[in-house]
């Protein structure tokens, strides 16, 4: 009796507590749910990513969504007159109040509205496990007041969603989820009776849930499975209760956009559901046909040449155990061929070569810091002299070796550097003349930006996942329009490609595209990046672990995919015409494959030849000695003015000059005489208009004379 008076003399004598209860619109706009969504450039859900680790909430669930099963359970575990009252059950207060009184296990009087009451005020939270006499009665008015404003419909639909289950579970849509992996309306009543039965002791033990559940089955008599609803809640105990998430498609991308947003944020990138499930399950069929000869992940990456936004982000592991965690588009691996078009082109920039220069494809021993350097062909054929043209559409492996002799190594990696791709820190005799092979270390992401370039007129600039992007995105120039657009036209070139890969083979398109494959040392990568007019599309294949292919190429690895996502992209559009730049002209040449036959090729303008004998003069003009490479050493018992260099030129021409570290040492008509001294050296060779035709890089080493 002491308690019952107690309580009731609270009623009337505590003051009312005065709480700004919210609406229910207000609680709706406030829910935040677990996890972010990372949306397509349509509005498309994209992926699903969990950014709140302290508790699980899924989209919030209309009462409309609910089932029926579940909302009787509930009303019959905590609130049999939940919708005769106005808020305060008094016939189950004074009920559990009596029990009390007389020492028996009281049942709980807390409504429906009470408890979510207790949700909404953070003041009506139990302290020590059990809520004051005090909290008690403002609880209780907290929820007189919610049943003036609240429908039963919104008090019953916020319930349920506020309401925790088991563990880190909040709300009826995460708990189905987990628990049964289905939507809170498809619960049946074994489902509907076991969260009912979980709601008044959340981390009940096995026996005490399956007495609840079976308890509330009696109660609203239900005919349930036992053995049904004890497999139910066995696996809730001991199962994984892992919740799936629906759309999980750019698992990278959302972890890059969404991983530093509040807590489940709604992100729009430019990524196209449709391009990025087609390129996951071309990449996906692929390694399927592959699986045989030891390959098994590959990577996608679209991008859209205007923008530069990010059309396709994919990542596939056959065993789909790795994919998730590495990221094919950013990994660095072996660049092999991808990096000749660059090469090239800017041999063509340099007025180096161009398109029609001939080239010998044949056995090379270089001088290198290591010692001998004596790169093979692919397929160990070699074609003897060869042009340009078919050197870098067939892909030829020691005409680009020559190529990178004439640029120099250090040049040419400034200019890939200045392309966006990182990490190359190390010195030109690092790489060596290996590095017009590839063996630098560039990304997927690196690469296809850089061919985009290719496709914008040698013009680099950033790529883009937003398109509402107020940064200002970088750009620059990197190769001329003119460069571009001939490493283009042979990049595109069919007949110019078939003396490696053949007139019929995947690169092949209806539509204009310029396609380069690549394969690494020992086949553990394999590429192919290419471009149309609006879209530059980069493949790779191979191993994350980084073992080796057993016999795949370019053309039979990534380029079938490559081919199939470029024939989506122009499955509805045309291409337009490709834009000549002015500063290049086309000139009829002889063919470099048919003694006495002609052909038209490109040139920048002032390169093209102007004799009818055509030969390509800077092929002729180079520097015999010293070999690009050469390593050479001071001899401590030679006095100084004794050790000389001779710097030789073939053919001798006065209007040829030398120039060493960038300063004029003489005439290349003579042969130069020159005093070594420690350090490393470039050694040009320029026309009278100071451009490039010829270059060598060599060091000297040594501690000089010795006077004793």
């Amino acid at each position: 009796m002491k308690k019952i008076s107690v309580f009731f003399i609270l009623i009337f004598l505590l003051p009312n507590p005065a709480y700004a209860l919210p609406v229910y619109q207000e609680v709706r706009q406030n829910y935040i749910k677990s996890d972010s969504l990372l949306l397509d450039r349509h509005g498309a859900v994209l992926h699903e990513l969990r950014t709140d680790k302290d508790s699980r909430r899924l989209d919030w669930t209309l009462l409309a969504n609910v089932s029926p099963a579940l909302q009787q359970a509930v009303v019959n575990a905590e609130d049999k007159n939940f919708y005769a009252h106005s808020g305060v059950d008094y016939t189950a207060i004074s009920a559990s109040l009596f029990q009390s009184l007389l020492r028996q296990n009281p049942r709980g009087a807390s409504t429906i509205t009470m408890q979510l009451a207790s949700f909404l005020t953070p003041g009506l939270q139990p302290k020590k496990g059990r809520r004051t006499l005090q909290q008690k009665w403002q609880q209780m008015d907290t929820a007189r007041e919610l049943e003036k404003n609240w429908t039963k419909t919104e008090i019953f639909e916020a319930y349920l969603n506020l309401l925790s289950f088991r563990g880190e579970l909040q709300g009826v849509a995460a708990a189905s989820r987990t628990m049964f992996d289905k939507e809170p309306h498809g619960l049946d009543h074994t489902e509907a009776a076991i969260l009912a039965a979980l709601i008044r002791s959340p981390n009940a033990t096995y026996d005490a849930v399956l007495l609840r559940s079976s308890s509330i089955e009696t109660a609203l008599g239900w005919k349930i499975n036992p053995a049904d609803l004890q497999s139910k809640i066995q696996k809730i105990f001991w199962g994984t209760n892992y919740i799936q998430p629906r759309t999980t498609l750019a698992a990278h991308v959302a972890l890059r956009l969404l991983k530093n947003r509040p807590k489940g944020a709604t992100v729009t990138c430019t990524l196209d559901t449709g391009l990025q499930r087609f390129a996951l399950d071309s990449i996906a069929s692929q390694l399927l046909a592959l699986s045989g000869q030891n390959v098994s992940d590959g990577a996608v990456l679209v991008l859209d040449n205007k923008t530069g936004q990010v059309l396709a982000y994919s990542t596939y592991s056959a065993d789909n155990s790795t994919a998730q965690y590495v990221d094919g588009i950013q990994a660095k691996r072996q660049a092999g061929s991808t990096l000749k078009p660059f090469l090239y082109g800017l041999a063509f920039d340099q007025h180096i070569l161009t398109a029609a220069s001939i080239l010998n494809d044949a056995p090379l021993d270089i001088s290198a810091t290591g010692g001998i350097y004596q790169p093979r062909s692919y397929d160990s054929a070699y074609h003897g002299p060869v042009s340009t043209r078919i050197a870098l559409a067939s892909s030829l492996n020691m005409p680009a070796v020559l190529t990178l002799n004439l640029i120099g190594v250090e040049f040419f990696l400034s200019k890939l550097r200045q392309m966006g791709i990182k990490d190359l820190s190390e010195s030109g005799d690092f790489y060596g003349p290996s590095l017009a092979l590839g063996s630098a270390d560039v990304s997927l992401w690196e690469m296809t930006n850089a061919y985009r370039a290719l496709s914008n007129g040698g013009r680099w600039s950033e790529a883009i996942f937003l398109k509402d992007v107020t940064r200002t995105v970088r750009s620059k120039q990197i190769l001329s329009r003119n460069a571009a657009f001939i490493v283009s036209d042979i990049l595109a070139d069919r007949d110019a490609r078939s003396t490696t890969f053949g007139l019929e083979n995947t690169l092949a398109t209806k539509f204009w595209s310029a396609v380069k494959t690549g394969t690494s040392k020992d086949m553990r990568d394999n590429w192919c990046i290419g471009y149309s007019l609006k879209y530059t599309v980069g493949v790779w294949v191979g191993n994350y672990s980084g073992q080796s292919m057993w016999n795949v190429s370019g053309v039979s690895g990534a380029a079938p995919v490559w081919s199939e996502v470029m024939n989506y992209l122009h499955r509805h559009k045309s291409d337009h015409r490709v834009i000549v730049p002015k500063n290049v002209v086309k000139v009829e040449v002889p063919s470099s494959g048919n003694i006495g036959k002609r052909q038209e090729e490109w040139f920048i303008s002032g390169t093209e030849p102007v004799a009818d004998v055509l030969i390509v003069k800077q092929y002729n003009e180079r520097i015999v000695y010293p070999p690009s490479g050469t390593v050479i050493a001071l001899d401590p018992d030679i006095p100084p003015d004794l050790q000389k260099v001779f710097f030789i030129s073939r053919p001798k021409g006065k209007e040829l000059r030398w120039r060493l570290n960038d300063a004029a040492i003489g005439e290349a008509g003579q042969t130069v005489a020159w005093s070594p001294q420690r350090g490393k050296y470039s050694l040009a060779l320029t026309d009278s208009q100071g451009r490039i035709i010829d270059s060598v890089n060599f060091e000297v080493r040594g501690t000089g004379h010795n006077t004793k």
